[in-house]
């Protein structure tokens, strides 16, 4: 049996000091709700038939309180953490020594740091890298720091930057925050980026934006050019949320998906010294055009959930997240007043319902876990799995809602969330624990956890149009022979055992994508989204009961058409390529758009609807 003192760490912003003079806020606001000082005792338990293997320690100059990871083309995993690496004079004082690393590990546990933040003079180049790294479909990574930059004095360190950085380590900076006059850009970027369909980059400010400074959604271009989309806080009582501090989620229709820690409601969350603005927080979809609808609103009364985290979409189209606190408050003295989170799942139209509560079981010590530290992901068994910030745990959950503990941590260790790589296992990092004395109670690890899942292959992006070029992830894959998309061959290059390049071929459908090699046949770990697109249309003009030609490709089972946003009943697919639509009732001048089970295309001129 192992004792062990606990600090609680969180994932959400709650702390509130408005003023961006006043040193580190931000990495108050997003990564410590508070330390509670918990004393407990227990054996690290791993269920039969599963392997939990440590694959290596950081020892702090190469880094300590590492995030999430991801799987590279050349099969090695790459990650940042928060803290270690350089111990310069600029770095935030009051979260440990370092800036902050980015590192890649191979399967094996070769350790290899890449870059060391705060290499630069005031850190201009960024420090405390926050959300994990993206695989783009350049091949490099991509990721955000919470503080640094060029538009930040030392006494102002919290600005924030966007980077790539290639699998050799070569960083360049691609944007820093607050270039704007009052930060109407946004700062202090706390969740990692997304890459859409169409190349461009999404992400979130946890502060900045608009009058009241509570973050902001923006848009990157590969180059470098930002465009904030919405600032937070824009309602009153904040009721469209604010400090949003998760990555976003795309679903197929092109809209995007996320939640806010705070916001939401005028009921103060939590505590009143801890949660400004008031809220609990929300969940929100948002059109790229600027327009955020709220779905759902947090709150603990009556046990309802708060502090939500990231969101993953299922296979079912359904949302899955987490909430730090909240649900049914168990006697545990660590949850009495708060709760101890719960797991959810929502609608793309907000119908929410609350699958799980943590820690409802097991008297001092909760055995499943409690504070659920991040978001989930989907395994290829079609469960949930996820990490619990205290009595730290590795958990599997169903989409109904019958939760197995996987794996319980030793010591006060916990973990930031997993991947599941392209050989079946699960990977990730713990924030303590390993073999190194330069950290209280270790600097932290790197492991796998093997529960017999069999191989795969990833697709980056996982959504993309015919005639698109895709990198598929995977093992042994020397000498495959063929790749489909849903039953379509495509053309395809084999770069290296982990690695084909394989364009998206005319008439390929939504479906898995199947890679033959010597080894057998493996499949995607998820549908491979083609998105429809739009040629042309014939007439361009006509009015109301107008039959209309519109040719594109991947037109198969359209879900929508729409004329100036005004959906059409009568429809007709003559082939993947040509659809036949008659012009509704209502219908206004505008883009003609088509939505399938792969996304929502348009047209790059307008139709025009005559009397």
């Amino acid at each position: 049996m192992i004792c062990a003192e606990f600090c609680l760490w969180g994932s959400a912003v709650q702390t509130k000091q408005s003023d961006p003079e006043s040193g580190n806020v931000n990495l108050l606001r997003v990564w410590k709700v508070g330390c509670a000082l918990l004393l407990f005792c227990f054996a690290t338990i791993v269920a039969p038939g599963q392997t939990y293997t440590t694959l290596a320690s950081f020892d702090g100059s190469d880094g300590h309180l590492a995030g999430v990871l991801v799987q590279g083309s050349d099969g090695n995993f790459y990650g940042t953490t928060l803290v270690g690496g350089n111990q310069n004079a600029a770095c935030p004082a009051g979260n440990g020594p370092g800036c902050g690393t980015i590192f890649k590990v191979s399967p094996s546990g070769v350790l290899t740091t890449l870059y060391k933040f705060c290499s630069k003079v005031n850190c201009t180049d960024g420090d405390r890298p926050v959300g994990g790294l993206i695989l783009a479909t350049d091949g490099d990574f991509y990721g955000v720091t919470n503080s640094g930059g060029t538009n930040c004095s030392t006494n102002k360190s919290h600005c924030g930057t966007i980077f790539k950085i290639t699998p050799s380590g070569k960083l360049t900076t691609l944007y820093n925050f607050c270039a704007l006059p009052n930060c109407s850009d946004g700062y202090a970027p706390s969740a990692g980026l997304m890459q859409s369909a169409y190349g461009d980059f999404y992400g979130t400010t946890a502060i900045g934006g608009g009058a009241n400074q509570e973050g902001t959604i923006f848009r990157l271009t590969p180059g470098g050019k930002l465009t904030t989309l919405y600032r937070f806080c824009a309602l009153t009582n904040c009721a469209d949320g604010a400090a949003p501090g998760t990555s976003l989620a795309q679903g197929v229709f092109g809209y995007f998906f996320g939640t806010t820690s705070t916001g939401g409601s005028d009921n103060p969350c939590i505590s009143p010294e801890l949660s400004f603005p008031p809220g609990c927080g929300i969940v929100f979809k948002f059109d790229p055009s600027g327009v955020l609808t709220t779905l759902y609103e947090f709150n603990l009364e009556p046990s309802l959930g708060a502090v939500p985290n990231a969101l993953v979409q299922g296979a079912d189209g359904v949302f899955y997240g987490t909430t730090f606190y909240g649900g049914s408050f168990s006697s545990n003295f660590q949850c009495s007043k708060y709760g101890c989170g719960t797991v959810f799942k929502i609608t793309k139209s907000g119908a929410l319902e609350f699958l799980y509560d943590f820690c409802t079981t097991g008297g001092t010590v909760c055995v499943d876990g409690a504070a659920p530290a991040g978001g989930l992901i989907q395994a290829t068994d079609g469960n949930f799995y996820g990490t619990t910030a205290v009595y730290g745990t590795v958990f599997k959950i169903t989409a109904a809602g019958a939760l197995t503990t996987v794996y319980s941590f030793a010591d006060n260790e916990s973990s930031a969330g997993l991947l599941q790589g392209t050989d079946g296992k699960f990977y990730g990092t713990t924030d303590l624990g390993g073999s190194s004395s330069n950290c209280t109670d270790g600097c932290g690890t790197v492991f796998s956890l093997d529960v017999g899942l069999g191989p795969f292959v990833a697709t980056v992006p996982d959504q993309a149009r015919v005639g698109a070029k895709v990198i598929v992830l995977g093992n042994n894959l020397t000498g495959t022979t063929a790749v489909r998309f849903n039953g379509t061959a495509a053309a395809f290059t084999v770069v290296s055992s982990t690695e084909i390049t394989a364009i998206v071929p005319d008439g390929a459908t939504t479906g898995e994508i199947e890679v033959t090699t010597p080894g057998g046949t493996l499949s995607s770990n998820q549908e491979f989204l083609v998105r429809p697109q739009v040629f042309s249309f014939s007439p361009t003009s006509g009015a109301v009961g107008t039959s209309v030609v519109v040719t594109g490709d991947a037109f198969t089972k359209p879900a929508n058409v729409s004329f100036g946003g005004v959906g059409a009943s009568r429809i007709s697919v003559n082939s993947d390529t040509k659809i036949t639509v008659t012009v509704p009732t209502g219908a206004m001048t505008g883009v003609i758009a088509i939505g399938t089970n792969g996304g929502r295309g348009q047209s790059a001129t307008s139709f025009t609807v005559t009397p």
